[in-house]
């Protein structure tokens, strides 16, 4: 007589892998474009320089979306002069940018105003001012190495928001005289 045995064993072994942290990140840029015309309108040079949204700019855009900040109606735009080290750095306030010094040498009673256009609903979602650039008119000889936009409108004023800051892509600073026009456009995206 034969006796058969089995054994008969399953094993059964699985995983997950899954990525626990949920989220999207939002992405904040700007590009400042800046054109020198001469007294007979005829252009000088031009620069291109992406921005520095400093973190006062992030918190104020957090903060109007999501919070009770309330919101800025008006900006404007500024410029900075050459140093040596021009150096927008993210804690920068209009109180206090140690990198940058700005410079007055317009004829224009305030900052310029930047007059934005209704910001699109694409991804990213981009507003600007280029409709309308503003238009520096300047008054001395000197150096410019960048430009700022902010909520306050006193020509070398400390108060008010800073939003953000660029210096020149090379060549870097750039100089103007008497009866150039700067006239500055600014383009700010944010993309998911």
């Amino acid at each position: 007589m034969t006796i058969e045995k089995t054994k008969a064993t399953d094993v059964v072994s699985s995983g997950l892998t899954c990525n626990t942290k949920a989220g999207e990140d939002a992405k904040a840029t700007g590009v400042f474009e800046i054109k020198c015309h001469d007294k007979d309108g005829n252009l000088k040079w031009e620069a291109q320089s992406k921005n520095l949204v400093v973190n006062e700019g992030l918190a104020y855009m957090a903060g109007t979306a999501l919070t009770s900040v309330t919101q800025i109606t008006s900006f404007f735009l500024g410029l900075y002069g050459a140093a040596a080290s021009n150096d927008p750095a993210p804690g920068d306030t209009m109180a206090s940018h140690a990198g940058w010094t700005e410079d007055t040498n317009y004829s224009n009673g305030t900052r310029v105003a930047a007059t934005f256009v209704t910001a699109t609903t694409a991804d990213p979602s981009v507003v600007t001012n280029s409709a309308s650039p503003a238009v520096f008119n300047i008054n001395g000889t000197t150096t410019i190495g960048g430009a700022f936009l902010t909520s306050g409108s006193v020509k070398g004023g400390t108060t008010g928001t800073l939003f953000s800051a660029a210096d020149f892509g090379a060549p870097g600073d750039r100089s103007v005289v008497t009866s150039d026009t700067l006239s500055v456009t600014y383009t700010f995206s944010l993309a998911a």
